[in-house]
């Protein structure tokens, strides 16, 4: 099925003035043009999370607000070896969490059960640090002119609906620091990803997302969450400028075996996801769940840009995953 999406120019507002989407925000943008001005308390939920992949590690942050509940982590993984760091904590009511109306402004953080993440958006760019016991990290993710990031406004109605920002590719320098051991890393073959995330969503919901990069190109693919709604956030980046795909795409996966190939396709992308590392979470609380796997890997395949032309996704690194929330 392919979507007939509305490309956003110039700044809108999320919600109307009684808390519901205002139609003139469903659409996609190539910046970060919607303030999340959110009202109401229980279905709300903000997130900003930012994936950063060096030559020797990856790395998942996030800080989120799910109104009820402030639940944020620190992932690493050891690329050689396969070893994990995971360091997960919750407060309640989301106490010690902070959170911006629109992406690349102000800063969004989040503290508590010894776990520290913290996003400072600037005019240069993003600086992201984060502490969890043996771990602690420093970066610079510094925006490129002329770089442009997917924001898409996913309507299943109007008091249920999700504004998501995914800007995909940024260089990203620092050093992190684990157990007694100092790794440095360097822009020219490190890269960071954002998922910033901020609705009111149902009770139960699943989603597929990946993304990849290498230099020049960038993919960003998800699905079955916006599955009928008229929206996607799929994309094509080619030197940073985004090429919109309308088109909902198909998935095949086993889910008995994570690291088999992924499959996406659809009339623009062909597309297969080779996993290196499956990275399972699972959290339950009463009436509160999630169960998640994060596969890291390669892409083979092609995209489609928007000339009409087919880019090569070999070589790209990233992630495909499956969530799965009741919250």
């Amino acid at each position: 099925m392919r979507t007939a999406e509305r490309e956003i120019t110039s700044p809108v507002d999320l919600c109307l003035p009684d808390g519901r989407l205002d139609p003139a925000a469903v659409g996609w943008t190539r910046r970060p043009l919607h303030q999340a001005n959110l009202r109401g308390w229980g279905r709300v939920k903000r997130w900003e999370y930012w994936g950063v992949v060096t030559p020797t590690h990856i790395v998942g942050l996030v800080a989120s607000s799910l109104d009820y509940a402030g639940t944020h982590g620190v992932y690493v993984l050891d690329r050689a070896t396969g070893r994990e760091l995971a360091k997960d904590a919750v407060t309640p009511l989301a106490r010690g969490v902070r959170m911006p109306d629109r992406s690349g402004e102000g800063t969004a953080s989040a503290r508590g059960g010894g776990v520290a993440v913290e996003f400072v958006q600037h005019a240069e760019g993003t600086t992201i640090t984060a502490s969890a016991p043996g771990f602690r990290l420093d970066a610079e993710a510094p925006l490129v002119p002329g770089h442009e990031s997917l924001g898409v406004v996913v309507p299943w109605s109007g008091r249920r609906f999700q504004y998501t920002v995914k800007d995909l590719g940024r260089p990203v320098h620092g050093r992190m620091r684990l157990g007694s051991r100092d790794v440095a890393f360097d822009a020219s073959d490190s890269f960071a990803v954002l998922d910033h995330g901020r609705g009111k969503w149902p009770y139960s919901v699943s989603w597929n997302w990946a993304a990849g990069w290498a230099p020049g190109r960038a993919v960003q693919l998800g699905g079955r969450w916006t599955d009928g709604t008229g929206s996607t956030e799929n994309a094509l980046f080619l030197d940073g400028r985004l090429h919109k795909i309308g088109d909902e795409l198909v998935w095949e996966y086993d889910r008995t075996d994570w690291l088999r190939p992924w499959r996406i396709t659809g009339p623009r992308v062909e597309a297969e996801f080779h996993p290196f590392h499956v990275r399972a979470a699972r959290t339950s609380l009463l009436v509160v769940s999630n169960d998640t796997h994060q596969c890291f890997g390669g892409f083979t395949g092609r995209a489609r840009a928007d000339d009409g032309s087919w880019v090569d996704l070999d070589g790209l690194t990233g992630w495909a995953e499956e969530a799965r929330n009741r919250w």
